[in-house]
């Protein structure tokens, strides 16, 4: 599992963003002099949140609210836990980005009630950097570089999710249900920074036979990270000969952003099936670079496509991350094209373990950046009484 290491630095993509912003986060925390001490809204803050879960999902360009059946629905729509109504179940995924310089984890637990009327859910994520070199007393007194001097160290962010889904409505033809979720986040750089933050997410969900409809508001009531940071005296006396600030604290804020959803199934025969699955994300924290874009909401449309064969295998596709960005070969930088990520997947379910695979383009449709995704949920069956 790997990236092909090749940038092309004008087209970020969700991930590309994220893991650029995360060195430059961490270079500038080691630099000191940019984090205000009061809190206020960071456009991309808790930015790690915001790139998936499960192979399934991410196959079909992250488009996960309205039909996730599994373990990841804890993260996607808390709603969506009512669907694992039976037996436990535990989804695991790993990938790595970057030529291995990210790796992401992903660890979700259903534990339906014996009635089935409620769906509890427990998700672990981490984001981490690792061997990151501190080139803080790289320099010697005199002015000599000194590499024996350079240490390493890991940033990472881990986001722990406590949900728990209700039926509200439960027939043959239709099924509606609710559900939340409590989000602890804990962000550290090695031993310069560390926060902790809380937020909550709530989900809706209605589905019949043929048709879903999904709608989750995240970071509902804004999701607030608190930063302290401590050095050694060693580390302040080269931080203040560099003419650098030493911070004490500091606080950040997440805006809420608006998930709608709509899948319908078209039933080919007795034994395939095509779901198509639209889903939109909606921002309120100025204009960012989307589909559509305003001062006040933004869009970014994500469109997946999965083929299901007598529940046992499936193929999937999607698109996602629609953006504008610089045409290659123009040297006036003005000329701007459209871009999209895309993203290719399937799975196979053999009794009650189903392993899912994501094939996606971190960037665009031309660019060289892809990685693999592989995630294995299994059904944990009770024992028969």
């Amino acid at each position: 599992m790997h990236v092909i290491a090749s940038l092309q630095p004008r087209r970020l993509s969700l991930y590309h963003r994220y893991c650029m912003n995360k060195l430059v986060f961490i270079a500038a925390v080691l630099a000191l002099g940019i984090l205000p001490g009061q809190a206020q809204f960071r456009k991309y803050s808790n930015e790690f949140l915001n790139i998936g879960a499960g192979a399934r999902s991410l196959g079909m360009g992250g488009a996960g609210i309205t039909t996730t059946a599994d373990a990841t629905a804890g993260y996607w729509n808390p709603a969506r836990l009512a669907a694992i109504q039976n037996n436990p179940q535990l989804t695991l995924m790993h990938a790595e980005y970057f030529s291995g310089i990210g790796k992401y984890d992903f660890a979700g637990l259903a534990l339906p009630t014996a009635d089935g009327r409620r769906t509890l859910g427990f998700s672990l994520m981490r984001f981490g950097i690792d061997d990151i070199p501190n080139t803080l007393f790289l320099v010697e007194p005199d002015g000599r570089p000194n590499y024996n001097n350079i240490e390493t160290f890991s940033s990472a962010d881990y986001a722990f999710m406590f949900g728990m889904s209700q039926h509200l409505l439960q027939s043959d033809d239709k099924d509606i249900s609710v559900g939340g979720n409590i989000k602890v986040i804990h962000r550290n750089i090695g031993s310069f920074a560390k926060a902790w933050g809380f937020g909550f997410d709530f989900g809706f969900n209605m589905r019949s036979k043929n048709w879903s409809v999904a709608a989750v508001l995240r970071d509902a009531t804004t999701t607030f990270n608190m930063w302290n940071f401590r050095f050694t005296e060693r580390e302040k006396q080269a931080l203040y000969l560099a003419q650098n600030d030493i911070p004490q604290q500091s606080s950040e804020l997440t805006a809420p952003r608006l998930l709608l959803g709509g899948a319908y199934r078209f039933y080919l025969n007795e034994k395939t099936n095509l779901l198509a699955e639209l889903q939109l994300d909606n921002t309120f924290d100025g204009r960012r670079n989307t589909l559509i874009s305003t001062g006040f909401l933004s869009i970014d449309p994500r469109i997946g496509m999965e083929l299901n064969v007598a529940d046992v295998f499936s193929v999937r596709g999607g698109v996602s991350n629609f953006q504008q960005a610089l045409k290659d070969g123009d040297t006036t930088n003005k000329q701007k094209v459209w871009i999209f990520q895309p993203s290719l997947g399937a799975g196979f379910k053999i009794k009650n373990v189903k392993i899912d695979y994501a094939f996606t383009n971190l960037a665009n449709q031309s660019s060289p950046l892809y990685t693999h995704i592989i995630s294995l949920s299994i059904d944990l069956k009770r024992k028969e009484e």
